[in-house]
């Protein structure tokens, strides 16, 4: 056996500093971990995080969405001569994935306002919403355009019972925007919306394609509004869509070529 070394006071010291070196190491390793997790900024964060209890065993309260406006959002994420292309009523089985294909087509991504029990009847078309970098819109449980005329409980059981269809449907995705049916908003609604995160959505161009009035009238409400303002009204849901899966098809190029590229609506606000 070796001769074994003799323990000495500088020894004694340097390791000590070792040791206080590791801990404060792994101290800041684990202080980064739980901001990842506090923050949601881990990949593919989602969901609300649990959070440990409080010291005094009481259960700690719920993390809050972050606030957005209760005004009506128009314009765009982009601004400049950018446009939003929104799709209400869905999600279709026949007409959305028509419409999807035509927005991958042409590299365009869109707002799809969705009806709570559509949602849940199609969560794979959510889901693929979602895949495909789009955003979520609550658009209520029942698509009542009377629905300002109707007491504050009842607006709010249309806005969050529809939200929670749609986030389950989406695996917990996160719904950006509320759309009142209609344009039927009142004070309270955009608030309800706006305490769970969604920013109010209105909209400039009414191509009035749930009309059917004819594809040539579809695509030329936008050419001919599109001075209105940049967030345009479309169609997935409520009947036969083919008018609007063509205008779509014929819009979206014209729009490139009037350099108009797609954007968001804004959710923050200026």
């Amino acid at each position: 056996m070796g001769q074994k070394k003799k323990y000495t006071p500088q020894i004694a010291a340097v390791a000590s500093a070792v040791a206080l070196s590791l801990a404060a190491w792994g101290a800041a390793v684990l202080t980064d971990t739980e901001a990842e997790a506090r923050d949601g900024a881990g990949a593919g964060a989602q969901h609300e995080q649990r959070v440990p209890p409080t010291q005094d065993g009481k259960a700690p309260e719920p993390v809050k969405p972050a606030k957005v406006p209760e005004s009506i959002a128009h314009a765009t994420e982009a601004g400049g001569k950018s446009v939003n292309i929104t799709i209400d009523d869905g999600p279709d089985p026949n007409w959305t994935p028509q419409m999807l294909d035509i927005l991958k087509e042409n590299g365009v991504k869109a707002t799809f306002c969705m009806v709570g029990p559509r949602a849940k009847e199609y969560p794979t078309l959510v889901k693929r919403v979602v895949a495909e970098g789009h955003r979520l819109c609550d658009h209520t449980m029942d698509h009542d355009t009377t629905m300002d005329k109707k007491p504050v409980a009842y607006q709010k059981q249309q806005i969050l019972d529809a939200k929670r269809l749609i986030e389950e449907a989406a695996g917990g995705a996160k719904i950006d925007y509320y759309r009142a049916p209609g344009g039927a908003f009142t004070p309270d609604s955009r608030k309800i919306a706006a305490a769970e995160g969604m920013r109010p959505l209105g909209w400039n161009v009414d191509t009035k394609d749930f009309e059917r009035p004819g594809t040539a009238a579809i695509v030329g409400a936008v050419k001919n509004e599109l001075s209105n303002g940049p967030t345009i009204l479309f169609h997935d849901g409520g009947g036969d869509r083919s008018q609007t899966v063509e205008a779509l098809r014929q819009v979206l190029p014209w729009l490139k070529q009037q350099g108009h590229p797609t954007s968001f609506p804004v959710r923050t606000a200026p």
